[in-house]
C-alpha cells in the first residue's frame, strides 16, 4: 500500500472536482432520457381521418362475412378495459347496439364449468371476431314467465300440480316471477311479483285436471253408425247426424308471445326506474304440441331474439318418452307440431329437461333454475344497425371438450319512436 500525504490528498481531491462536469456528459445507460416534445404540424396539413365507432356503420362497402370460426380460432386479445358487473351493464344495455351474449358453459358430464375469464371466449359475428366491451361471471337473480300446458292428459297434471310448489321454492328470494297457463287460450294468473310472495292460494289458480277427453282417433263410428271410409256402412240408413270431437288447440306459440312481451315490458320498467338488470326467461312445462296460435313460430322466435329472452323448458307426457318425443317433432300436414320446445330452447339458448315422474319434475326445476342463474355474460358494440336483420352468433372457449350453450343468432330491434 502506498501512503499519501495531506498535500498529495488536497491535489487529487482538486484534479477530481475538476473532471465532474466531463463525467456528467457521458452517456449512462441506467439514467432516464429527457422526454421528446411534442411536434407541431404545419398549419396546412389536412385533419385526420375520423375513426368508425361501434355505433356508426362504415361508409364503405360490406365485407362478405367469413365462415363460422372453428372451436380453437383464437380472436382479437381481450380489452384491457372490458366492463364488469351488474352496475356497468346497466349503461351499455341501453345502447341500442349493445349484443349481451347469457353462455352456459359445462363440463361433458352435465357439471357447469367455474373460473373462466374473458380470455377463455372468443366471439364472432357473421364470422368476425368482436372485441368484448363486457364480461361478467356473477350471477344474475332472474325474473321468470312460468307458462304451463293445462290441457294434457289427467295423470300427467296430476304430476305437474303436485310439484308447483316445488318450482316456487326452485327460486331465490331475489327472484321475480309471473304464471300463466293455456289450452285453447292463454290466462295469466299472477303478475310479475317477488317468488317469496306466491302462496299456496295462487298455485292452486293455475292448477287444472286436465282434459277430459282422449284426442280424437283415426277410425270408428259416429253417433254408433259403423263408418267406411267415412260413409256409412249401411247405405239404408241416410242422413245420420255427424259429431266428430272438437279438434284440440295448444297455442303454445301465443303463450310464448304473451309471456315474453309481458316480460320485456316489466324488464324495462324496472330497468329505468331501479336500474335492476336481471336475467329474462319463459319457464315452459308442457309436451311441446303446437295447434291453432295466431303467431308463426318465426315470429315468436324473432320476438325473443330481439328481447333477449331465453326458453327453458320441462317435456312432460309424451314429449318425456324418448321414442315418441322423436316422432312429435315431426310435422304432420294439418295436425300442427308435435313438440316445439327443442327448438325455442336451442334457438333462444336456454336449456331442455324432459321429466316423466313427479320427483324428475322437481328436479328438473332446480336443475334450470342452477343453470339460468350461473351463466357468464358476453357482451360487444356491434357494426349492425338496429333495422337490419338478425345475425349469426358463435361462442367459443378455448378449453378443450366443453359443452358451450348460447344463443345462435340476435335480431336487433327496429328503431323506436320518439
Amino acid at each position: 500500500m502506498f501512503g499519501f500525504g495531506s498535500g498529495t490528498r488536497t491535489l487529487l481531491w482538486t484534479v477530481a472536482l475538476a473532471c465532474l462536469p466531463a463525467l456528467g456528459q457521458q452517456d449512462i445507460p441506467d439514467a432516464p432520457k429527457p422526454k421528446v416534445p411534442v411536434q407541431q404540424f404545419p398549419a396546412d396539413t389536412p385533419p385526420a381521418p375520423k375513426n368508425v365507432h361501434p355505433d356508426q356503420p362504415p361508409t364503405d362497402t360490406a365485407t362478405t362475412p367469413q365462415n363460422p370460426p372453428s372451436a380453437g380460432q383464437p380472436a382479437q386479445p381481450a380489452s384491457q378495459d372490458v366492463a364488469t358487473g351488474p352496475d356497468a351493464i346497466k349503461t351499455l344495455i341501453v345502447k341500442v347496439n349493445f349484443v349481451e351474449i347469457p353462455v352456459t358453459v359445462k363440463y361433458p358430464n352435465g357439471r357447469l364449468v367455474e373460473g373462466l375469464t374473458q380470455r377463455d371466449f372468443a366471439v364472432f359475428e357473421d364470422g368476425q371476431p368482436q372485441k368484448l366491451s363486457y364480461f361478467s361471471s356473477q350471477p344474475f337473480p332472474l325474473t321468470v314467465a312460468v307458462v304451463v300446458d293445462t290441457e294434457l292428459n289427467p295423470e300427467t297434471m296430476k304430476k305437474i300440480n303436485e310439484s308447483l310448489k316445488g318450482l316456487i321454492g326452485a327460486f331465490s328470494e331475489f327472484d321475480e316471477v309471473a304464471l300463466y297457463r293455456y289450452g285453447s287460450t292463454v290466462q295469466e294468473i299472477e303478475s310479475f311479483t317477488g317468488a317469496a310472495l306466491v302462496g299456496d292460494s295462487t298455485l292452486q289458480r293455475i292448477k287444472r285436471p286436465g282434459r277430459s277427453s282422449a284426442p280424437a282417433a283415426a277410425g270408428g263410428t259416429i253417433n254408433n253408425v259403423p263408418m267406411i271410409n267415412g260413409h256409412p256402412a249401411d247405405p239404408g240408413m241416410s242422413n245420420p247426424s255427424y259429431s266428430t270431437p272438437a279438434k284440440e288447440q295448444h297455442v303454445l306459440n301465443d303463450a310464448v308471445l304473451r309471456a315474453a312481451n309481458d316480460l320485456a315490458r316489466h324488464s324495462s320498467e324496472m330497468l329505468r326506474r331501479s336500474g335492476q338488470v336481471r336475467r329474462n326467461i319463459v319457464f315452459v312445462i308442457s309436451d311441446g304440441r303446437e295447434s291453432g296460435s295466431t303467431a308463426s313460430y318465426d315470429e315468436v322466435r324473432r320476438v325473443l331474439l330481439a328481447r333477449n329472452i331465453a326458453v327453458y323448458g320441462i317435456g312432460v307426457d309424451t314429449a318425456a318418452i324418448p321414442i315418441y318425443d322423436r316422432l312429435n317433432r315431426i310435422r304432420i300436414p294439418g295436425m300442427g307440431y308435435g313438440d316445439l320446445l327443442p327448438r325455442y330452447a336451442v334457438e333462444t339458448g336456454g336449456q331442455m329437461y324432459s321429466a316423466f315422474s313427479r320427483e324428475a319434475i322437481e328436479q328438473a326445476y332446480t336443475r334450470l333454475t342452477v343453470d339460468a342463474k350461473n351463466q357468464y355474460t358476453l357482451g360487444f358494440n356491434t357494426r349492425g344497425t338496429p333495422a337490419s336483420n338478425c345475425h349469426e352468433l358463435v361462442v367459443n372457449v378455448h378449453r378443450p371438450d366443453l359443452v358451450i350453450q348460447s344463443r345462435p343468432n340476435y335480431c336487433p330491434l327496429p328503431p323506436q319512436r320518439q
